[in-house]
């Protein structure tokens, strides 16, 4: 529906194919836009869950109630420790952003590892989709080293071994 109203009533943005130079961002505003709205209701509901629970904590009270400013309240002791659950979350999108764009690619005719691998899997080439699932694989364990770097970042008492 998005894609007919922008692409075809509006005019605003091409409905699939891609450009060079700087028409590349004309093509790219409606997949970017769609990545990001799908998964902006789930991850607003999160981040806003992990706020509120940290903000209903004995040691919030407590620092209120010693005086300290509420700035400080909320960036030094809510949001460490709501930042946590948020980097896990968050910390999924590295294999998602690749991944994903596979399906974004091949749906909106973006030449790229998307239509390669759709047409690969069509033609049943495996060694191009192993390969595929081999580099899902390190993006998510490469993800998930990261988030392990975060946290320690994020909590001093977090240290990696």
């Amino acid at each position: 529906v998005g894609q007919f109203l922008f692409a075809r009533v509006f005019k605003l943005v091409p409905s699939s194919g891609f450009a060079d130079g700087l028409d590349v961002l004309r093509f790219l505003l409606l997949p970017v836009a769609l990545s990001v709205v799908s998964r902006l209701g789930t991850e607003s509901r999160l981040y806003r869950a992990m706020f509120l629970e940290e903000i209903g904590k004995d040691y919030v009270r407590t620092a209120r109630a010693k005086g300290l400013a509420e700035r400080i309240v909320m960036f030094r002791h809510v949001l460490r420790n709501a930042l946590i659950p948020i980097i896990t979350s968050a910390g999924g999108y590295l294999p998602y952003v690749f991944l994903g764009s596979l399906v974004f690619e091949s749906f909106f005719g973006i030449p790229g590892l998307g239509a390669y691998v759709i047409e690969a899997i069509g033609k049943q080439d495996f060694a191009i989709v192993r390969t595929m699932v081999f580099i899902g694989s390190l993006l998510y364990i490469a993800s998930y080293v990261l988030i392990d770097i975060a946290y320690s970042w994020v909590d001093p008492r977090v240290r990696l071994a």
